[in-house]
């Protein structure tokens, strides 16, 4: 029997953010852009449902006069993280 696969890290974009999460705990806004390849407002939004489901954390603040996002993943996004992969784990056997 499969196990349903959770929608919200079902989308490539949601999915890298929090798979890059996983491994540093904590990036900067341009950093998770970089390295995911997104546009700004696209990569902006996705943060955003994933802050709005507890996976990860988001602090705004300034370094200079420049504002700075910085995200960290969240217990309840490690979970889910983890409850994905074996999900699909479960799809290649």
């Amino acid at each position: 029997m499969f196990k349903p696969l959770d929608p919200l890290l079902h989308s490539e974009l949601r999915l890298a953010v929090v798979s890059l999460l996983v491994s540093v705990k904590e990036a900067e806004f341009g950093f998770l852009k970089e390295k995911t390849g997104a546009t700004a407002g696209n990569l902006s939004v996705q943060l955003q449902k994933l802050s709005e489901a507890e996976y990860i954390a988001i602090e705004k603040s300034f370094r200079g006069n420049y504002p700075l996002t910085t995200c960290r993943i969240t217990k309840k996004g490690i979970g889910a993280f983890e409850s994905y992969v074996e999900a699909i784990k479960g799809y290649l056997k």
